[in-house]
């Protein structure tokens, strides 16, 4: 029966979906009929596939069927399962072999790994009989992925010995979890650097926003005669963008064509969104165009950059277009449609899209998940927001957030101060955007004396307050009444107060038609902003309020004539017939 392998390898080359599976079906029918020992070449390409695409029921049945599995075949059985998540019964199909050699033993490491379960995966290293440098490096990222640095350093030093990957894996956990100094003292000790170990250390440098530094690294790597691969050129386009060193990065632009890399999917995304952070969209559109055969990461990028050049609805048609396309989205696609849909506010797109998520199994991801929690509490649908929420399985500090500015937004602060005491519980590290969005919720909900003691609280044991941080406590002072306050808190902060911070001073007095305190604000603003429109405003509408017409006449004709100074309209966004825009862009279109 060789006859099964050249119909396996024709049906992989057919425009048929289904074409494979419906043909492994009769194989296994075939099989159960005249109970034969299967060949395993056969087995092989249908239980692949099953694999492959998370057929993991109908792989499982055929394997059951197979009549003394290889240790390759068994070895292939025991990935899959560890891949798609059934952590159990690859160990269990694990325990029952009587023979295993090395390469079965790393797979269930590596999916030990896979499933979260770095403690099993050390017990494995310490049963198994003969252990390679693969072995520990695969505990050692274990450990690195899930912050345990301390014993993978344990690890590293207990290997009798190593080779370039197991030290790249360690710089590049380094990275992973702050350590910077650490990865560069460990890249500088390597005996041996390939381009993996200077793109780990690119890239590293990059994320910790040590971009210049790591453009310098770059120019040693050339300077050594490494040739950069894709990876390389993509990491320091991203570092380009950081910098937004726009001549070195078309530099690099042309470096990666002459290395014959003009149409890789991961140097052509990199140059869409560094294009992008430059200002040139035209260019990132030149570079989409110029790709032929566009991937779902080309696709994401150009949606991604059209939505931080906030063109949204550019975002949207083009994400539509993908859609049209056949080009399933991935999480970044979603993530970055969501954020345009949020922007104009159009919750029936976003719930539209969030539907397609749900279909897809991006429902509960974290990053789709924070967009779909943004997106709804933006729209003023709180309950679902708190419903969406709810349904993310490993929330991170983005989650909280959000959900603490939604309840922000809407003024539920007794709702807001429930959840931080949730992340004090769960041990979860806060940062500048969770303190914000605490005093806006204590701020809208009237709660000004929680908010003061929060404040406090924070100046106090952490260093996580910036200039927002001020503002909003200004913000709420005055709101409060507590205008002597407030100018207090200002003259004695420890560093040099901003315009905002002025600004706001300035609205909350005006606000109260305080004469003195507010002409105080505003020379200040003048001072670091004499064109300051919003101050201008707010002096006008408060002499008007008091009636000291003259002041007003004073303060426009000093706006129109003296400073061309405009107030700048204000505007929202409606959806008509399907496109979006502003009112104004509508009346000019009709």
């Amino acid at each position: 029966m060789r006859i099964f392998p050249a119909i396996i390898k024709k049906l992989k080359f057919l425009p048929i979906p289904f074409a494979i599976p419906s043909f492994s079906r009769s194989l296994a029918a075939y099989g159960n009929r005249s109970n034969p020992i299967m060949d395993h070449p056969n087995c092989y390409s249908v239980l692949a596939d099953h694999l492959r695409n998370r057929r993991i029921d109908e792989a499982r049945a055929l394997f059951s069927r197979i009549q003394l599995p290889s240790v390759y075949l068994c070895t292939k059985m025991i990935a899959g399962y560890a891949e798609n998540g059934r952590l159990k019964d690859a160990l269990d199909l694990f325990d029952e072999m009587p023979v295993k050699d090395v390469v079965m033993w790393n797979s269930m490491i590596k999916g030990c790994v896979g499933c979260g379960d770095v403690g099993m995966a050390m017990e494995l290293l310490d049963e198994m009989p003969e252990r390679n440098v693969v072995s520990y490096t695969t505990v050692i990222t274990g450990f690195l992925k899930f912050g345990m640095v301390e014993e993978a350093e344990v690890l590293f030093r207990e290997m009798p010995s190593r080779d370039i990957t197991s030290w790249n894996a360690m710089v590049s956990g380094y990275f992973e979890n702050g350590r910077v100094e650490e990865a560069l003292r460990l890249f500088e000790m390597m005996p041996h650097r390939n381009v993996v170990s200077w793109t780990t250390v690119i890239c590293g440098l990059d994320r910790h926003e040590r971009s210049d530094e790591a453009l310098l690294s770059f120019a040693k790597m050339l300077g050594f005669g490494i040739k950069p691969n894709s990876s390389t050129f993509a990491s320091v386009l991203t570092a380009c963008a950081t910098t937004k060193d726009l001549v070195l990065g078309c530099e690099i632009h042309a470096a990666s064509t002459k290395a014959g890399l003009r149409f890789d999917v991961y140097v052509t995304a990199s140059l869409i969104t560094f294009y992008a952070t430059c200002l040139k969209i035209d260019d990132s559109c030149r570079v989409f165009q110029e790709k032929i055969h566009k991937n779902v990461v080309v696709w994401t990028s150009l949606v991604t950059a059209y939505t931080l050049y906030h063109m949204h609805k550019n975002a949207l048609s083009l994400f539509a277009r993908m859609l049209q396309n056949c080009i399933p989205p991935n999480q970044s696609s979603f993530t970055s449609a969501l954020n345009s849909t949020c922007e104009v506010q159009s919750v029936d797109h976003g719930k539209e899209i969030h539907c397609l998520a749900f279909k897809l199994g991006f429902n509960a991801d974290a990053h789709v998940g924070n967009s779909l929690v943004v997106l709804y509490s933006k729209c003023g649908d709180m309950s679902d927001g708190l419903l969406m929420f709810n349904e993310i399985k490993d929330k991170n500090i983005v989650s909280w957030n959000s959900i603490i500015v939604g309840c922000a937004r809407h003024g539920l602060g007794n709702h807001a101060l429930g959840l931080f005491a949730q992340m004090v519980r769960k041990d979860v590290v806060i940062d500048d955007i969770t303190l914000a969005g605490l005093l806006t919720a204590c701020s809208h909900s009237g709660m000004f004396g929680k908010a003061r003691a929060i404040f406090d609280y924070f100046s106090m044991s952490m260093e996580i307050i910036k200039m927002e941080h001020y503002a909003c406590m200004v913000d709420i002072l005055c709101r409060d009444g507590r205008l002597d306050e407030a100018e207090s808190l200002v003259n004695n902060m420890p560093v040099e107060p901003n315009l905002l911070v002025w600004v706001v001073l300035l609205s909350g007095c005006a606000k109260h038609c305080d004469v003195e305190f507010a002409e105080r604000a505003a020379e200040k603003v003048f001072q670091l902003d004499p064109n300051c429109s919003a101050a201008y405003v707010m002096l006008s509408n408060m002499y008007a309020a008091i009636g000291r017409w003259d002041d007003v006449e004073r303060i426009r004709v000093e706006m129109k004539r003296k400073r061309n100074i405009v107030k700048q309209p204000g505007f929202s966004w409606v959806n008509v017939r399907g496109p979006f825009g502003t009112p104004e862009m509508l009346e000019k279109k009709n």
